[in-house]
């Protein structure tokens, strides 16, 4: 199945999300990376996976097994409101001189911060 286009992703990188479902629910976090076309985000401390890497002297990169954090389905998480500290859909407002801004459905309180 191959798309075209990007999707609409209502969250950016350095948000704060809480993972809805998946082995890692009810976890807290900051976006890393968002990969719209794909549906996928990184979050911090979420989706952790072991990966052997081979030794790179010229990256000044040790080897062994080491951790880091897998894409999660950009479905399983939310935006944390910021004025109740729980998780919230998020909608878009048109302001009248035409900006538009991100705004948790909860408390109506403006996520983007210009």
């Amino acid at each position: 199945m191959t798309q075209t286009g990007t999707k609409r992703v209502k969250v950016k990188k350095g948000d704060q999300v809480v993972v809805m479902a998946g082995k890692d629910r009810g976890k807290r976090g900051r976006v890393l990376d968002v990969k719209p076309r794909e549906g996928k985000v990184k979050v911090e401390g979420v989706g952790v996976v072991k990966r052997h890497q081979r030794p790179n002297p010229g990256a000044n990169r040790p080897g062994g097994i080491i951790e880091k954090e897998a894409y999660v389905d950009i479905s399983n998480v939310q935006l944390i409101d910021p004025a109740t500290g729980k998780a919230t859909r998020v909608r878009y407002e048109i302001a009248a001189d035409g900006s538009k801004s991100r705004v948790a459905s909860g408390s109506g309180q403006v996520l983007d911060k210009e």
